[in-house]
């Protein structure tokens, strides 16, 4: 049986890393500091790993130890966050391709969740 209390916390953890991961190689594209500075902005890297390690521990422990779970719930997170600021920041249009790759992704997500 999974745990829903373990799911919501590793779920966050994997929403808080995805998100900063995606400022910490993306800022360049909108920040001349960031840009100019990769090697400063590399250095918070050491903390967004420790929260994808407590996200996979959490959703690991939340399905009986299994680790499928969550790297595919880290993934769906990812991708669709990843559009998400993309298109919001960027301002990227989401192409076809790109949008049903983004749907599968979500897909695998609700997957991951919700089949018993």
């Amino acid at each position: 049986m999974m745990d829903p209390k373990l799911l919501t916390i590793g779920f966050i953890y994997f929403v808080v890393s995805a998100t900063a991961i995606w400022f910490q190689t993306h800022a360049q594209f909108f920040n001349d500091w960031s840009k100019d500075n990769a090697l400063l902005v590399a250095i918070p890297g050491f903390v967004i790993s420790y929260w994808s390690i407590k996200a996979t521990e959490n959703i690991a422990a939340a399905y009986d130890g299994a680790v499928w779970p969550a790297r595919l719930i880290g993934f769906g997170v990812g991708i669709i966050l990843f559009s998400i600021l993309t298109w919001l920041i960027l301002g990227e249009k989401i192409e076809i391709k790109s949008a049903v790759c983004v749907l599968l992704a979500f897909c695998i997500l609700i997957i991951q969740l919700f089949w018993k």
